[in-house]
């Protein structure tokens, strides 16, 4: 077994409780581990999973995801990927916002899902 990391993937999301985030949206980062059950053979990329098809599919989530929630977003990631292969075991999945219509100084909000 092994862990693919891909950190701080950025995407224009809507996703949010208030009417400003669904309408100007604003921008959101992914961080994903993603724990394989393979053995990598002859340098074959048949025998692993790849990596490259996991931005695809989380952008077309978030373009397409108007939830209210960074927590369904999580956990609609965590899905789609863990159907990409039989081979994928866990995924965590961290979101984090960076422009919050939120009063207080701070770098971002984020959330983490494992399943």
């Amino acid at each position: 077994m092994y862990t693919i990391r891909i950190k701080n993937m950025a995407f224009h999301s809507h996703i949010g409780v208030l009417p400003e985030e669904k309408k100007v949206g604003q921008t959101v980062q992914i961080d994903l581990d993603v724990v394989v059950n393979a053995v990598p053979k002859e340098d074959a990329l048949s025998s692993t999973v790849s990596y490259g098809n996991f931005y695809p599919v989380i952008k077309e989530i978030i373009d397409q995801s108007r939830a209210d929630l960074i927590e369904t977003l999580a956990q609609q990631v965590i899905l789609a990927i863990k159907n990409i292969d039989d081979r994928i075991q866990t995924v965590t999945v961290r979101v984090r916002k960076l422009n919050l219509p939120v009063d207080g100084v701070f770098d971002h909000v984020e959330i983490e899902m494992k399943q």
